[in-house]
């Protein structure tokens, strides 16, 4: 059974730091491009950040330099850096697992194992 679960969110000021984690288990997680994704109220789901099989990262353009992906696969572990935060980095961030393998970045919605999300709060 595909298992993913986040851990690490919270409510931080704007220019705060915080760092998500994955823990998945239930699939070969080293052959999986694995991903990043946040959702606001009202909004559609979108990718924040990848980082494929092989180690090659993709990001959405407005948290480029400001959020780093990161995997252990040791551990089974993804993980998320998210520094300089601002008011609308706030959302449900969910961690996702690309189902079939081969992609070097995986920031779409499609075909995904999806964990139940953490909330990341940023006031201004």
């Amino acid at each position: 059974q595909v298992q993913l679960m986040e851990s690490g969110g919270g409510s931080v000021q704007a220019g705060g730091s915080l760092r998500l984690s994955c823990a998945t288990s239930g699939f070969t997680y080293s052959n999986a491009c694995m991903g990043w994704f946040r959702q606001a109220p009202g909004t559609a789901r979108e990718g924040v950040a990848s980082i494929s099989s092989g180690g090659s990262t993709s990001y959405k353009g407005s948290v480029k330099g400001r959020f780093t992906i990161s995997k252990d696969n040791a551990k089974n572990t993804l993980y998320l850096q998210l520094n300089s935060l601002k008011a609308e980095d706030t959302a449900m961030y969910y961690c996702a697992a690309h189902k079939y393998g081969g992609f070097s970045s995986c920031l779409g919605t499609d075909n995904k194992y999806w964990g139940q999300g953490t909330q990341v709060t940023v006031s201004s």
